[in-house]
């Protein structure tokens, strides 16, 4: 019997049962409550859109699928669809949470980090800023391809991975208190992950629906800079041809 050692529900409340399999027993618990589902789980389950009862079960509760599949009665793995359908329905509200906390704990390696989520949500440093907008504005990008542009707020959702990158890059220089580097950035989604979704969807959703300008493609200086150096050249050339015509 081989449970995951990191389960994120251990010491939690939520629906635990002790059930027989073919080779002992065995203990599934899964959280009965929205508060209690991670976000790193809530896209695993949304990365599976065909996902079947004991893969959610398995999400849910840390216990490898292989270890569900022996289990003696499959009627006792029954008791745990009502709970997944409530929690089913709690995800689908959260959607229109604007709840947003205001702090959030890391449990880093060093310890525990508690960082104050600010008010305005302001993204910094110029870093973290720039890959959000590229997040946030190739998220938005897709959306309006597939469904048009009219209204597009109105049905809106981000995708879980695109809120994961965004918080990551948003919480990477708070949490550990390093200076920006944008490759250990996209790692810390790691920890983003185990931050319960409650937390994290509410700050992300705000992201993407309260700065319309992160979405907004911008011209850089660099390539404005390019952009007036071709226009100095051509105009440079026509002269250049009107002064040679005899």
């Amino acid at each position: 019997m081989k449970i995951f050692k990191h389960s994120p529900f251990r010491g939690l409340g939520g629906f635990e049962k002790t059930l027989k399999t073919t080779t002992g027993r065995i203990k599934i618990k899964i959280p009965s409550s929205i508060n209690e589902v991670t976000l790193g789980q809530l896209i695993a389950l949304q990365d599976k859109p065909d996902v079947n009862d004991l893969e959610a079960i398995s999400i849910l509760s840390g216990v490898e699928v292989e270890q569900l599949q022996n289990v003696k009665n499959f009627d006792d793995l029954q008791q745990f669809g009502e709970t997944v359908m409530l929690l089913s329905a709690q995800i689908a509200r959260l959607y229109n949470s604007d709840n947003i906390p205001k702090k959030i704990t890391f449990n880093l390696t060093g310890g525990a980090t508690t960082v104050n989520v600010m008010h305005n949500l302001s993204v910094e440093p110029a870093g973290a800023f720039m890959a959000a907008r590229e997040i946030i504005g190739d998220e938005i990008h897709d959306h309006i391809t597939q469904y048009g542009a009219d209204n597009w707020q109105d049905i809106f959702k981000p995708s879980l991975k695109a809120c994961c990158q965004v918080l990551a890059h948003y919480f990477y220089c708070r949490a550990t208190g390093k200076q920006y580097n944008e490759y250990e950035a996209e790692e810390f989604c790691a920890e983003i992950k185990k931050l319960r979704v409650t937390e994290a969807l509410p700050i992300a959703k705000h992201f993407f629906m309260h700065y319309p300008s992160l979405s907004k493609p911008k011209t850089g200086y660099s390539l404005r800079l390019r952009q007036f150096w071709k226009k100095r050249q051509g105009s440079g050339l026509l002269k250049n041809l009107s002064t040679s015509t005899p």
